[in-house]
């Protein structure tokens, strides 16, 4: 059945949702599902701009098919070689073998190692800068290398102010039959999703974000067309302002996050009371996760939100208890940047976790650890407020 949606009078959505995958690249949890987007162009000339996973062909196809109406198709546009994105490209071009396949040099590398017969196919190679016309539509192309692969383009349509964001600005989650940001309370439906997406997936290329920022910020965008999640005509800037912060590092809030591990409950008793008073004391809310149960890429997404970060966990075979560490790696591989951590170690007889985390978290650039530290023997007591009250104090 048509599942096409009208983007502008001569760009249409023709992509579809997953609700049944359960992990992201097969690592993290999707529960919210998620879109594949994919856009046609009704122009003088037809176009398609990336394809879609293999787990939506069957809706993609037909899309495809219902939007050309028997017309031939022109051009293939390759933004991004991922395979959520490319996995159709064979097939697209069997059933239309006139076609001609668009992208970068290192486009057409990728390409032909995922299919050995693209060797063959009709190919137009463009590099940034260079353009694409349809007829009254005109696309100039915008490299933007590791955001988040290396062969990344992005592409920009002047007369209807259409950016094509490949993988940048996307989110996780299904489309609930809206195509629009504003279709949904996106704060509320969203921003959760598209900072873990963020954070998780592009965390670590801030630096290639800004640089494409700083292009996009020399063209009139007046839409944003990503490969995942919806499309945004209104409040561009607030969106854009997300990862202006997200890129930089910068905590997208003042907010706490506790995160604790916890054998038999003790640490995690400690965790609550640490909570407890944290909020008592400023009158905010707070979040407490609990590392073992939480999927890292959570913890991840909630470290890019807030300012300060902090890590509870017992001694374990002498080291860091394994998912904290874990938890401390990923946080590594990120980049993670510009935040205050607070640490707190419990052990029965060998408290070691305070040092062996700070020596882990000494590989961050531009980060703080508070010296006030909590250390518990065991189980936390009443003969620990003092030292309670300490840690709370040196947090806020």
């Amino acid at each position: 059945m048509n599942g096409i949606k009208k983007v502008t009078e001569k760009i249409s959505w023709i992509g579809g949702s997953d609700r049944r995958l359960e992990r992201f690249e097969n690592i993290f949890p999707i529960p919210e599902g998620v879109s594949y987007n994919s856009y046609f162009i009704d122009d003088e000339k037809t176009a398609v701009f990336d394809t879609a996973d293999i787990t939506v062909s069957d809706q993609y196809l037909d899309n495809l098919k219902e939007a050309l109406a028997g017309r031939k198709l022109d051009y293939l546009v390759v933004l991004h070689m991922e395979p959520d994105h490319c996995s159709l490209i064979n097939t697209v071009v069997a059933l239309h073998p006139e076609v001609t396949v668009v992208g970068g040099a290192k486009t057409f590398t990728i390409m032909e190692q995922f299919f050995p017969e693209a060797k063959e196919f009709n190919k137009l190679e463009v590099k940034e800068g260079e353009t694409l016309s349809t007829g009254t539509l005109e696309f100039s192309f915008v490299a933007a290398p590791m955001v988040h692969w290396p062969e990344v383009l992005m592409a920009y349509e002047k007369s209807t102010g259409a950016l094509f964001s490949a993988d940048a600005f996307g989110t996780f989650g299904a489309l609930d039959g809206g195509i629009f940001a504003d279709d949904y309370d996106f704060e509320k439906d969203f921003l959760g999703s598209a900072r873990r997406y963020y954070a998780n997936i592009v965390g670590k290329y801030g630096m290639q974000v800004q640089a494409v920022l700083k292009k996009a910020a020399g063209l009139d965008i007046k839409m944003i067309l990503p490969l995942h999640g919806p499309v945004w005509r209104k409040d561009i800037a607030w969106f854009i302002d997300k990862y202006q912060k997200w890129s930089t590092y910068e905590p997208e809030d003042d907010g706490i996050v506790i995160v604790y591990g916890s054998l038999y409950g003790h640490t995690k008793s400690a965790a609550d009371a640490v909570a407890s008073r944290l909020r008592e004391k400023t009158g905010k809310g707070l979040k407490v996760y609990d590392v073992s149960g939480t999927d890292v890429s959570y913890l991840i997404g909630e470290v890019w939100r807030c300012k300060k970060i902090v890590l509870m966990c017992p001694t374990y075979n002498n080291g860091i208890y394994p998912p904290m560490a874990a938890f401390l790696h990923d946080m590594e591989a990120l980049a993670v940047q510009n935040r205050t951590f607070a640490l707190a170690q419990n052990g029965t007889w060998a408290p070691a976790t305070v040092k062996l985390m700070t020596e882990k978290l000494a590989a961050l650039k531009n980060v703080t650890v508070l010296e006030t530290n909590l250390t518990i023997k065991s189980a936390l007591h009443s003969g620990d407020e003092e030292a309670l009250e300490a840690f709370v104090d040196a947090i806020i």
